[in-house]
C-alpha cells in the first residue's frame, strides 16, 4: 500500500451501477467501437506505458505479461510435445487471422495483469484478451500480432461459451468489458482472492531470483470487507474540444466545446474517454459527488478550452455519539445538506462530503486514528480494509516470540504517517522518514492530532542517499517498515538498509513484482551488509473487481 503514489485502479476506474448486462451465448457489448487497426503487422510495436508505470523497469506490466505467456507456452509444449521454441507451426508462420478480423479462442490461463491468455487449436500463438477467465471460449478482434513473441493483442468482442467460473449476473456495471477499470466482476469473490494469491506466488517465482526452498508458501489473500462502494477517491476526466491539440491552430482562435464533453474514464485499449455517469466501486458520497460535478459541467463546459481531470475525494467530519452540546452534535438525517452522507459507527457519527479542490484539507479516520491530507495527495483509497490491514501489520511488526528485544520503529517512505502513528503504541519511539517535505509536514500534523509528541515519534525529511544518517536506534532493537512507490526500492536504498541491518523488516507494497525483486536482494545478501530470511508472505485485496493485489512480506535478520 504505497503512501506516495496512485494505485493502479485510480487511473481507469469502472462505472455505472446499472443492472448487469443481458449476456447470451453471443456475449455482451459486442457492438461497441474498437480501437483503430493500424496497417502493417511486422513493424516493432509496444504497448504504451501508463503514467504510473513510466518509471518502472523490472516488474512492469509488460514484463509480468511476458513471463506468463512464456509459462503458458512451456506448459503447452510439455503437455503436447510440440516443437521447441523457435520452431513455429504453419499457422504461426503464415496463417494467423488478419489484423482487424474476428476469431474464436479458448482462454487457458489468467495473467497477473488481469488479462486472459488464450490460444487457437494447432497454434502456438497466445492471444491476450481482457475481461475473460480460464475456460471461456471468446470471440476476439485481432489488433496486433507480435510474431517473434508468439503474442497477439486482441479486443474482447463476446463470450461464445462461458467458463464454469463465469457468472455475468455478478456484474454490477453496464460498462464492464468496455471501461478499462475492472477485470473480475464476473468472478465469485472467493475466486478473485484465490487468483490474487497466485499473483503473489508467481511474483516471487519470477522476480525474486531465489531458490524455492527460501520462499515460504504464500498465505491466503485477505479480502476487503466491501467489494463495491469502497473507493474514497475517483478522478473522472474529459478530453479537450476537437482540435485543441492541433499545431495548425497555434496562434489562431482557441477551439471551444459546442456541447458538454463526455466525462468518465478511458475505454479499454483506447486513449478515449467514455461518458460514464456513475461508478459502483466508489463510496456513496463519491458517487454523489460525481453526479454533482456532471451537473455542474452541463453549465460550465464553455469555460474550458482543454481537457481536465475532476477530483472526487471523500472527506469525513466526525462527531461524538454522546455530544451534550448542540454545537458539537451532528446534523440529523433530514437536515443533511445535498450530496452529503451520514454513517454511524462505534467510534462516532461520520458526516461525509465529496471534496473537489486538490489543495483543500480532507479528513479520514482509521478506527479512532485521525488523519488529514491535501485532497489531491495520496492516501489509500479503500478505507474499509485499512483497520484489518493496520491490525495485521501491528501483529507482525514484532517477532512472534515474547518478550521481544525490539523497541524502535523506522517507517521508511512514511508519507503522511500512517504506520508511524497506528503503530506508535507498540514501540518506545518511532521515526518516520520521507524525502518529500510536504508529506513530513502532514505527518507531523497528524501525530499532533493523535496526541503523539516527539517523545513518542518524530518525522525526518531526509535526502534519499542518507535515509538512516539521523537515526540513532540500535539496529538490534529496531524494526523497519518499507512502503515504497510502485517502482520499489532502488539499489542504493537497499544497500543502506542492509548496512544498517535492522532486526526485522516489514515490506508493504502496491507492486508485488518489484517487492519480490527487492526481497530477493535482501535474502541473497550479496556484498556488504546483513542478509534476511522470509518469515511470511501475504496479499491484501485493496481493489476488489480488479487484478491488483498488495503484498506484505515479513523478514528477519539472519544472525551470523
Amino acid at each position: 500500500m504505497a503512501t506516495a503514489q496512485t494505485s493502479p485502479a485510480a487511473s481507469a476506474p469502472v462505472a455505472a451501477p446499472a443492472a448487469a448486462p443481458q449476456t447470451s451465448s453471443n456475449g455482451a457489448n459486442g457492438n461497441r467501437p474498437k480501437r483503430p487497426n493500424p496497417s502493417g503487422s511486422n513493424r516493432s510495436w509496444k504497448q504504451k506505458k501508463t503514467k504510473r508505470e513510466k518509471n518502472i523497469t523490472e516488474g512492469s506490466s509488460e514484463e509480468v505479461l511476458r513471463y506468463d505467456i512464456e509459462a503458458l507456452l512451456e506448459s503447452r509444449r510439455s503437455e503436447t510435445d510440440t516443437p521447441a521454441e523457435g520452431a513455429e507451426t504453419a499457422e504461426a508462420q503464415q496463417d494467423l487471422p488478419a489484423e482487424g478480423t474476428e476469431t474464436d479462442v479458448e482462454v487457458l490461463e489468467l495473467s497477473s495483469t488481469g488479462d486472459g491468455l488464450a490460444m487457437r487449436p494447432g497454434s502456438n500463438q497466445v492471444y491476450v484478451v481482457p475481461f475473460t477467465v480460464p475456460g471461456d471460449v471468446a470471440r476476439v478482434k485481432v489488433f496486433r500480432h507480435l510474431r517473434r513473441e508468439n503474442q497477439t493483442v486482441a479486443d474482447f468482442v463476446s463470450i461464445v461459451k462461458p467458463s464454469p467460473l463465469r457468472d455475468d449476473a455478478r456484474i454490477q456495471c453496464k460498462y464492464f468489458a468496455t471501461c478499462g477499470g475492472c477485470q473480475f466482476q464476473m468472478l465469485d469473490y472467493a475466486e478473485q482472492l484465490r487468483r490474487k494469491r497466485r499473483i503473489v506466488d508467481k511474483a516471487f517465482r519470477n522476480f525474486a531470483n531465489l531458490p524455492a526452498e527460501l520462499v515460504p508458501a504464500i498465505l491466503d489473500t485477505i479480502g476487503s470487507p466491501l467489494q463495491y462502494g469502497y473507493r474514497t477517491k475517483l478522478t473522472p476526466h474529459f478530453d479537450g474540444p476537437p482540435g485543441f491539440h492541433s499545431r495548425r491552430n497555434k496562434g489562431g482562435p482557441k477551439p471551444k466545446f459546442a456541447s458538454c464533453p463526455d466525462i468518465g474514464f478511458m475505454r479499454k485499449g483506447q486513449r478515449k474517454v467514455m461518458d460514464i455517469e456513475d461508478c459502483p466501486i466508489g463510496t456513496d458520497v463519491v458517487r454523489q459527488g460525481m453526479k454533482r460535478e456532471r451537473e455542474r459541467m452541463q453549465n460550465e463546459f464553455g469555460d474550458y478550452q482543454r481537457g481536465a481531470t475532476i477530483l472526487l475525494r471523500e472527506n469525513t467530519q466526525r462527531y461524538p455519539t454522546d455530544a451534550s452540546d448542540d454545537a458539537a452534535a451532528p446534523p440529523k438525517q433530514q437536515d443533511l445538506a445535498p450530496y452529503t452522507v451520514r454513517n454511524d459507527s462505534e467510534f462516532g457519527i461520520d458526516i461525509k462530503t465529496c471534496e473537489t479542490d486538490s489543495k483543500a484539507t480532507t479528513h479520514e479516520y482509521i478506527r479512532n486514528h485521525h488523519f488529514t491530507n491535501p485532497a489531491g495527495s495520496f492516501f489509500q483509497n479503500n478505507n474499509s480494509i485499512l483497520p484489518v490491514f493496520t491490525d495485521y501489520v501491528k501483529e507482525h511488526v514484532l517477532p512472534p516470540s515474547s518478550p521481544s528485544s525490539i523497541k524502535y520503529l523506522i517507517d521508511a517512505y512514511s508519507g503522511s504517517g500512517l504506520f508511524t502513528i497506528t503503530l506508535a503504541s507498540v514501540f518506545q519511539h518511532s521515526t518516520g522518514i520521507d524525502i518529500a517535505a510536504d508529506s513530513i509536514a502532514s505527518a507531523r500534523h497528524n501525530a499532533q492530532l493523535n496526541g503523539l509528541g516527539e517523545d513518542r515519534c518524530k518525522f525526518i525529511a531526509a535526502d534519499a542517499g542518507e535515509l538512516f544518517k539521523n537515526v540513532s536506534y540500535d539496529a538490534d532493537e529496531t524494526t523497519v517498515i518499507l512502503d515504497p512507490p510502485r517502482k520499489g526500492c532502488d539499489a542504493d536504498f537497499l544497500a543502506q538498509l542492509r548496512r544498517f541491518g535492522p532486526k526485522r523488516v516489514v515490506y508493504v507494497s502496491c507492486n508485488v513484482h518489484t517487492q519480490a525483486r527487492d526481497v530477493g536482494v535482501l535474502v541473497r545478501g550479496e556484498g556488504e551488509g546483513k542478509r534476511y530470511e522470509i518469515e511470511s508472505l501475504r496479499g491484501f485485496d485493496f481493489f476488489p473487481q480488479t487484478g491488483h493485489v498488495e503484498g506484505v512480506a515479513v523478514l528477519n535478520r539472519v544472525e551470523s
